[in-house]
Parts: structure tokens; sequence; C-alpha cells
């Protein structure tokens, strides 16, 4: 009789067991909106995984803003940009560069470096804001945003660096405008990457490598203007667009990146690849790099010629900074509007104007607000000409991430600023899709987009 009765009671206990580890994975799973393993003892391997990432973002955070991935080489040693910062008068060339010429070029003053006196004697206006000499002193506090200076044993700069910050961090002006504590992610729009170069000596080496004159070459720099950069121009010499514009794009932000796949207005790869790309290409460290897109003589002439896309440097000082300036970059969450700075009920409006009639949400998904998956889309698809998007391999341009859109209103929308508003951007895709947006409909869209 018992062995009768055994056949029948596998089933029924296999079903007792799957629903007491279904009622513990419910339990599980609802403890999760709190600490990690809230309810039960951190297991060894979660404890790992947790230290594991907090040492990652640290230490992402300290390459992120010091590191030069020894790009002096380049920016002190080559075009000797450091001698046009301390001028001749401390052994350089020229007049040297105030606090005042570095604050009006974008360069920013982080306030957490200062030691209290200084900060004491900014407020008061005892600091002379033209005076070089206090511009190296901020250097040698490392105070200065994205700028490395090194200095020799007599005090004197003997070179200097950049970092990713430079481009992609800014102050919140706590102290005065361009002073302040730092905001990383934020896109300096404020930054006049150009006009900083031109200020170096020497610029025959950048001539050499697009195949220009020198002086057309500080003509392509001069016209990119505040919040602008080329990443394209050592790849294919394009300094200007076929209209007579400058070939240069927005410094997108870097935050809210974690689940957007490809990276860059043009989606060259994912944000891995575009760090490991600019550390070698963009701000000229010593590493490695390798992309046989590059390899291609007609589309990146200059690339293909000085071998870009096959980079190799021993020592290598970039590779292995990669791992935790991703986890870094993931983890810098795209910041939230300020109270006040929309209109909450016409945002609510624009909501449903978004994810309905104005169809934005077909590209832009919550919560990423871009595609998850491959998120590109050609020229035609979205109504505008196909320069930029021809100087990357795809020939495509990327649905932008719009968490924290109203950080960078500042030099307008798409990757050229080419839109100074964003009810501009939505006439424009009421027209290109024949959306039938009334005014009203506009304007509620518009502080929908404020409040992303």
């Amino acid at each position: 009789m018992m062995k009768r009765l055994t056949w029948w009671l596998i089933p029924v206990l296999s079903i007792a067991a799957f629903a007491a580890l279904q009622a513990a994975s419910q339990t599980d799973e609802s403890r999760a909106p709190g600490a990690i393993g809230e309810g039960r003892a951190l297991t060894p391997i979660d404890r790992k995984i947790a230290d594991d990432a907090r040492q990652a973002v640290a230490q992402g955070r300290r390459i992120f803003r010091f590191d030069t991935f020894g790009d002096e080489a380049f920016w002190g040693d080559t075009i000797k940009l450091h001698q046009a910062i301390q001028g001749a008068r401390f052994g350089g060339v020229g007049p040297g560069v105030s606090p005042k010429t570095a604050l009006t070029v974008g360069l920013k003053v982080d306030v957490d470096a200062l030691p209290p006196t200084v900060v004491d004697s900014l407020k008061s206006g005892k600091i002379d804001l033209n005076d070089p000499a206090n511009t190296l002193a901020l250097l040698k506090a490392n105070a200065v945003v994205g700028v490395t200076g090194r200095f020799d044993a007599n005090g004197r700069l003997r070179t200097m660096g950049v970092q990713c910050a430079l481009c992609h961090s800014t102050v919140d002006d706590s102290l005065a405008h361009g002073i302040g504590h730092r905001l990383d992610g934020w896109a300096n729009r404020d930054l006049n990457v150009g006009a900083i170069v031109n200020l170096a000596p020497d610029l025959s080496v950048v001539a050499k490598i697009v195949g220009q004159t020198e002086s057309d070459v500080r003509k392509v720099f001069a016209a990119w203007g505040p919040g602008k950069f080329d990443a394209e121009f050592l790849l294919d010499g394009k300094g200007f667009r076929p209209d007579g514009k400058s070939a240069a794009t927005l410094l997108p932000p870097a935050f809210g990146l974690a689940g957007v796949n490809l990276h860059t207005w043009t989606g060259w790869g994912s944000v891995p690849h575009w760090n490991a790309f600019v550390a070698n290409l963009a701000m000229h460290g010593q590493g490695t790099f390798y992309d046989p897109r590059l390899n291609d003589p007609v589309q990146f002439p200059v690339a293909a010629r000085n071998n870009f896309g096959n980079v190799r440097n021993e020592p290598d000082l970039i590779s292995a900074k990669l791992p935790a300036l991703h986890v870094y970059q993931l983890a810098i969450v795209a910041p939230a509007p300020p109270a006040g700075s929309f209109d909450a009920k016409a945002a609510m409006v624009g909501k449903r104007i978004f994810e309905g009639k104005a169809r934005c949400a077909s590209c832009h998904v919550a919560p990423m607000f871009t595609e998850p998956g491959w998120n590109m889309h050609t020229a035609q698809e979205i109504g505008i000409d196909e320069f930029q998007a021809n100087r990357a391999p795809d020939k495509r341009y990327r649905t932008a991430p719009l968490k924290g859109l109203w950080t960078h209103t500042k030099g307008g929308f798409y990757h050229d600023g080419r839109f100074p508003t964003l009810l501009e951007v939505v006439n424009h895709y009421d027209t290109h899709f024949n959306l039938g947006l009334s005014a009203q409909e506009k304007a509620d869209l518009v502080e929908y987009l404020k409040s992303i």
C-alpha cells in the first residue's frame, strides 16, 4: 500500500517545494527596496560585491577628476600650453593667463580644494584676479577643474595635463561665477576649448597630423566657440561644414548613462569605447586603442594616415583605468530640476502629450529617455542634414537621453545647437512628423521636457 502511495506524493511534494521557494523569493523581493540584505545577514559574496562597487566608484571618481593618462606629453611637452599659462614673467611666454581670463574661457575652480584663507580672500575681493601668479597658485592647489599643473622644485610650472572633468564637469557657482562645488557629469557649456588650445605657442604637430597649415588649424579652433569640441577633426580634417559653419559639436553631459547603449551624438560606441577613444585620441594620453573602422582612408583620411585605429603605448597609462571610470560614470545620476524651474501643472499635461499625440516616447523611452537597444536613426528619419552623421562609422544620429535636460540648455539643442530653444525643437518635430500640435500643447510639452 505504501509503495502505491509514494508515486503520487512526489509531484505533490514538488509543488509544495516550489510554492515554498516562490514564497521565499517573494519575501526576499519585498526586502529589496531597503538596504542590501535587509532582513538577513549579508553573505560573503554580497559583501564583496558591495565593497567592490564602492571601491570602483571611488577609484573612478579619482580618475575622472584627476587622472591625465600621461597626456602632459602632448599638452605641455609638445604644444607647450603651460608656457602660455605662466607667461614670460615666470619663465613662459606672453602675458600669462590670469584667473579672470581663465574664468572667461570657461575654466572652473573647485572651492573645496581651496584653503579657508583663500576662500575668505576671494569673498572679500583681496585676491587680484588679473594676476597670472594667482592662476599658478590655483594650479598648485589642484583647484582648476580638469587641469593639472606639474611644478618643479623651484615652483616653476614645467608641464600640464587635462582630465575628463575639463569638459564634463562644472561647478555650482556657490562662491562666485565659475567658483564653487564640483558638479561631475555636467556639460561645461562655458568652456571654450578652441580658445584655450589656441593659447599654445606651438601647434605645428597638430598641423602636421591633419595635413594643414598651422594658421588654418588655429582658424578651426577659433571657430568652435564656448561649449563645443570637434573630436572628428583629427580623424577627417574637416574643420567646417559645407555651409561654412564650424564642424564642432556641443559637449554632451556624462550623467544618466546607465542603461544607455551607444554613446556620443553619432553613436560611435559604448561608454567605455568612447572613454578609450577620448583618452587616447582627444586628450592625447598614453594608452592602447583599437578601432579598425578608422582605417578607412576615404571616410577617415587623417586617422588612417596616422594609424589612429591601432594605438599602442608602453607603458599603457589608460586601459587599466577604464573599468573603474566606466563604473563611476554609470553611477552619476541625472540631476532633478530645481523646484520652481518649470510649471508642474503644465508639465503633467505635457507628459500626456509626450507619450501620446507628439509620439516622443516612441524613441525617448523612460526612464533612460532613449531606446533600449540600438538607439540610432538616419538623418532623414529625424529631418536634418547628414553632415555630422557621415563623420561617424554608422552614419546615423543617436537618440539623445533627455534626463537632466535642464542642465544643458545653454548653447542650444541637437548635436550642434542648431535649435536655440526647446520650443524650436518641438516646432521642428511638429512640422517633420505632421503632428498638428497646438500652441498650448507645444508649451505644455516644453514644460514637461524641462521637468525630466
